[in-house]
């Protein structure tokens, strides 16, 4: 496993408002009332799983553009690399780790790493995930092993590892305020034939998702939910072929959403002022009906 050296020091500046007067912390902020009043996230640390391509990708830049350091998980190492040379060639900080979210031992070593070397963790954005459409019927069930492992339990995996340290982010002065969102799809919330498995994993993250904020939103950490329709990704590439136009067909015709305008929404979740948290948000792309 082969680690990218960071460009600069994080720091963050710990002192409190003091009574009576408004006190910044050098990056925008009003301590006293949680609000990043230019909307950036500088001196704060991401970690973004799935982040060798797609939504994950965007995101991670995204937030770099916002000045957050961030953290790229993923398996596939060349895509990483390249993704942190292009981040810290505009001046931003990013750290590849390559990692398995399905195995736990490499989800926590991921969290590890991230706050051992960027110093602390404010952000997770839960991206990575697999669609292996097709009916239940005869199917193989190693894409059922497949999509439960990445889905359901590298999430779970990483929300786990990653809370302690969201909790800590939470009460410092910093934002008073920790994210993490997970990225579900539209299929979280419809089930459709030939897609049976990958709607249990998606209906699984939201409920996960709904029962966990209700446990730490009192603490100040926000857990969000976003439900994307039909993205331009590579996402449907791994359905199997003789499927991928009987699945997929119907929206060959249809503008797709881009990576980015997930990003762009995932952005506006995890930059809003302490007392706002977008609990749950679905994307479609204008043309598409359901």
């Amino acid at each position: 496993m082969r680690s990218s050296r960071l460009r600069g020091k994080i720091g963050t500046n710990a002192h409190a408002g003091l009574p009576g007067r408004q006190s910044t912390n050098g990056y925008g902020s009003d301590l006293r009332s949680g609000i990043y009043m230019n909307g950036r996230l500088d001196g704060t640390v991401a970690l973004v799983t799935g982040a060798s391509s797609g939504i994950g990708e965007a995101t991670a830049r995204a937030l770099a553009d916002q000045g957050a350091a961030v953290a790229l998980v993923a398996r596939r190492e060349e895509r990483l690399e390249q993704l942190a040379a292009d981040i810290r060639g505009k001046g931003g900080r990013a750290l590849v780790i390559v990692a398995d979210v399905t195995d736990q031992d490499q989800a926590r070593a991921a969290v590890r790493r991230t706050v051992a070397e960027l110093g602390r963790l404010d952000i997770v954005i839960n991206n990575a995930g697999v669609m292996l459409l097709g009916p239940v019927v005869d199917a193989p069930t190693e894409e059922w092993d497949r999509m439960v492992s990445l889905n359901v339990m590298g999430l779970l995996y990483v929300a786990h590892a990653a809370l302690p340290h969201l909790l800590k982010a939470a009460e410092d002065p910093l934002r008073r305020v920790a994210d993490l969102v997970n990225v579900s799809s539209v299929a979280g919330r419809t089930a459709r034939s030939g897609r049976a498995v990958y709607n249990l994993t998606k209906f699984g993250v939201g409920a996960f998702s709904e029962s966990l904020r209700q446990e730490v939103t009192g603490r100040h950490v926000r857990v969000s939910l976003v439900e994307p329709g039909a993205v331009d990704t590579e996402l449907p590439d791994h359905i199997r072929p003789e499927l991928r136009q009987q699945m997929m067909g119907a929206l060959d015709n249809l503008e797709k959403l881009k990576s980015e305008d997930i990003a762009d929404n995932i952005l506006y979740m995890v930059t809003r002022p302490r007392r706002v948290a977008i609990n749950e948000l679905l994307v479609r792309p204008t043309e598409q009906e359901s």
